[in-house]
């Protein structure tokens, strides 16, 4: 009987040692796809924002999410070498001539990186430095506000106004203009004919670790790390 007995439970072991190898081989994370996007650098430490960002956010965000929008980017495009050769911006610019069975993925994922991307350039440890006169002042029409105060008053309110996951954008149409509006998903303003200047992730994965639900502490926090130096050069550029 013992000899029976040890014999199931050393078959049993077996099999669970070979469910386990066999788990382990099947939920094993794929290599990338190849593909002509890549994952750009963060271009700081993860927790050179701390304590507005904290690290952990920051490392998750950038080499898992990000890097997920890239993966299914370079996918969705395999099979089509008349788009691998366009650079995102002019993906989402002719969304329209992306086949429909893909339309989506690229809509989404080239939409993902290329958020993302200007999120990393606009993020910086800004230890009190705010906008130019000129771009200050075109903030202000744009979120038609009498001084910064209430400027920032009024970009959180729009912040907190997005129902669920998406972007609070400033962006300038062909008037020069800038625009305070958000948008759903990964859209942005390239969708649209605009120009993104500045982009403010709302998605969870962008807070939630440090926030919980608090999207305002987030919100007010972003406004502290807002890399001035870089949108006011991408301002200068856009409205030239």
């Amino acid at each position: 009987m013992n000899i029976l007995v040890n014999r199931r439970q050393a078959l049993r072991s077996a099999l669970a040692a070979s469910a386990v190898l066999a788990g382990g081989r099947l939920f094993a994370q794929s290599p990338a796809p190849a593909g002509p996007h890549k994952l750009p650098p963060l271009g700081f430490a993860f927790d050179a924002l701390e304590p507005s960002i904290d690290a952990k956010t920051m490392e998750i965000h950038h080499g898992k999410h990000h890097q997920a929008y890239v993966n299914k980017l370079n996918e969705a495009l395999a099979g089509h070498p008349e788009l691998q050769k366009l650079s995102v911006e002019e993906l989402l610019g002719s969304l329209d001539k992306v086949p429909e069975s893909i339309r989506t993925a690229v809509r989404n994922n080239a939409g993902g990186h290329y958020n993302h991307s200007l999120f990393w350039k606009s993020l910086k440890r800004n230890e009190g430095t705010e906008p130019g006169d000129d771009l200050g002042r075109a903030l202000l029409e744009a979120l038609e506000a009498a001084n910064p105060g209430e400027a920032k008053e009024k970009f959180a309110k729009k912040a907190l106004s997005l129902f669920g996951s998406g972007w609070l954008w400033i962006s300038v149409g062909s008037d020069k203009r800038l625009k305070l509006e958000s948008m759903p998903n990964q859209d942005n303003p390239l969708m649209f004919g605009r120009k993104a200047l500045l982009g403010l992730d709302l998605w969870e994965h962008a807070y939630y670790l440090k926030y919980q639900n608090r999207r305002i502490d987030y919100v007010q926090a972003f406004v502290d790390v807002i890399n001035w130096d870089f949108v006011e050069k991408r301002f200068v550029e856009l409205t030239a």
